[in-house]
Order: structure tokens, then C-alpha cells, then sequence
């Protein structure tokens, strides 16, 4: 689950946060709006209303395959009653719903996925929805080009010192008129040489055990890892140039990986850098 965020909409702030593929929107924040003081009870007289509770069942339907539908039906027969009584943590409990959460804490309350949150908004005030909804697609335009802007860091430190490496190998480790084939293998090996320094397993060994994962070893890397990489990758030039074999090679390599991660790890400037 990541961490919380806001966004400020005609002065109210909204809390949001991430589950997976979901997002899920404060709708104690969005109540807020119309009386900040009683936040829960606009949210149950929300709850009781029939098309609500359609609104709901259907959306687990479509989502939540443990969702129970039986007692979807029974409180579908009771929504606008006056007698009928509903609340988040009752629907939940009752339905094994998915579609809202509570939270505890300084930024707790009802949450509900972004589908079912902007229906609130709609039902509170349709112009405070569209507000809603052009500062959350603000805030993800926002987050698409961080991750974009992180995904061309790590590419770019993967393969910054690509040039200086692959040239200290082609001047000492790869003999005269070898194939491209042959010197393709030569190049695998080294590079399988800092997997193992940084990561413990070579490139086949993670591909094996990760068969899901779409990149490979270094495109899952953190920005640590790719920094100590890239690090790693002039290092092993210079002592390919010194005459040191690779075993050699290796054990410092792996010395100097876990003492640069150890520091990069505990690097406050690198942490706010990506908590931004």
C-alpha cells in the first residue's frame, strides 16, 4: 500500500492512496465539503439509498470474485426504508466488499475506490466532483511523469560508463580475431560478473525464478542498485587494466557493492530525492 497523498479541491484537502492497480479517494474528505462536522452521518444517509447500494453491489460484481451477492440482494430489498440502517464497516463485514476501506490515524476515515468515490461527489455536489476529478487527473498526469522521468534515470545510470567498460574488455579480455559470437560470450560473462557482485545471481538465474517479471535483472534494480552499477562498471575497467582476473575482480567488486549500497541506503539527500 503506498503512502498517502492530497490534493487541495476549493480548499478542501482529500486524501488519496494507492492499492495495487486501485486508487482509493477519502470520501470523509469529500463529506467534508457540506459539513465538516458530520462527516459520518452524510456518508450512512449516502449508504441508505437504493441506487447506492446498486451502485456498490454492482461494482463488486464486476470486481471482487468473493464479493457475496445473497447479501447484496437482501440489503438491495431494504435501501430506502426508513428503517434501513447502513455504514461502511456494516457493508464491508456483511459483503466481504472491496470497493471501500476505512483507515485509522491522522489521515483515517472512509476511503472508497475512485469509481465509487466520484459518485459520492456527484450525490454531495456535481461541480465539486468535476474539481475532483481535474485535480486527480493532475495529480497522476503528475505521477506518469515522475515514473518516466525515474525510468530514464535508471537506463541512463545503467549505461553510463557502458563505453569505458566494453573497452577495457575488448583491450584486454578478448583475444585477436575472436568471432562476434565468441565475443558476445565474453561480454555476457562480465556482465554476469557485476549481477553477481550487486545482485547475487546472474542474469538466467533471475529470469528463472522470476518468470512474471516483464524487464529483467536491471530493469526491476532500484536507483541504488543502478548507481552502484554504473559505479561497479568503471571500477572493474580499471582493474581490468591492473591484469586482475575476474575471480579477483569479483571479490572486490562485492566488497565495494555493499559498502556503496550500505551508504547510498542511509543517504538522506537520495531519499527525499525519491519521496518527491
Amino acid at each position: 500500500m503506498e503512502k498517502n497523498k492530497t490534493i487541495n479541491v476549493k480548499g478542501t484537502g482529500i486524501t488519496l492512496f494507492s492499492e495495487g492497480d486501485y486508487d482509493f479517494i477519502s470520501l470523509t474528505d469529500i463529506a467534508k465539503h457540506k459539513d465538516s462536522a458530520n462527516t459520518d452521518s452524510i456518508i450512512q444517509n449516502w449508504l441508505r439509498n437504493r441506487n447506492t447500494i446498486e451502485l456498490l453491489g454492482f461494482w463488486e460484481l464486476m470486481y471482487n470474485p468473493t464479493f457475496k451477492p445473497l447479501e447484496f440482494e437482501g440489503f438491495k430489498k431494504q435501501a430506502g426504508l426508513n428503517s434501513f440502517v447502513m455504514t461502511p464497516k456494516k457493508w464491508v463485514e456483511s459483503t466481504n466488499a472491496i470497493g471501500i476501506k476505512s483507515k485509522s490515524g491522522r489521515y483515517g476515515g472512509t476511503f472508497a475506490h475512485m469509481d465509487i468515490a466520484f459518485e459520492f461527489a456527484s450525490w454531495i455536489s456535481i461541480e465539486f466532483k468535476l474539481f475532483i476529478i481535474k485535480e486527480f487527473q493532475r495529480l497522476k498526469a503528475d505521477e506518469s511523469d515522475r515514473l518516466k522521468l525515474n525510468w530514464n534515470l535508471q537506463r541512463t545510470l545503467a549505461k553510463v560508463n557502458y563505453h569505458i567498460h566494453t573497452d577495457a574488455i575488448k583491450e584486454i579480455l578478448i583475444p585477436m580475431e575472436l568471432s562476434k559470437v565468441q565475443t558476445s560470450f565474453v561480454y555476457a560473462d562480465e556482465a554476469d560478473m557485476l549481477n553477481m557482485a550487486l545482485f547475487g545471481t546472474t542474469a538466467r538465474q533471475w529470469r528463472d525464478a522470476n518468470h512474471k517479471a516483464n524487464g529483467n535483472i536491471r530493469d526491476e534494480a532500484s536507483i541504488e542498485q543502478l548507481v552502484v552499477l554504473s559505479n561497479m562498471e568503471s571500477i572493474n575497467a580499471v582493474l581490468i587494466h591492473q591484469g586482475l582476473n575476474q575471480t579477483e575482480r569479483l571479490v572486490q567488486l562485492n566488497i565495494i557493492a555493499i559498502t556503496q549500497m550500505k551508504s547510498l541506503l542511509q543517504n538522506r539527500s537520495l531519499k527525499k530525492i525519491k519521496n518527491k
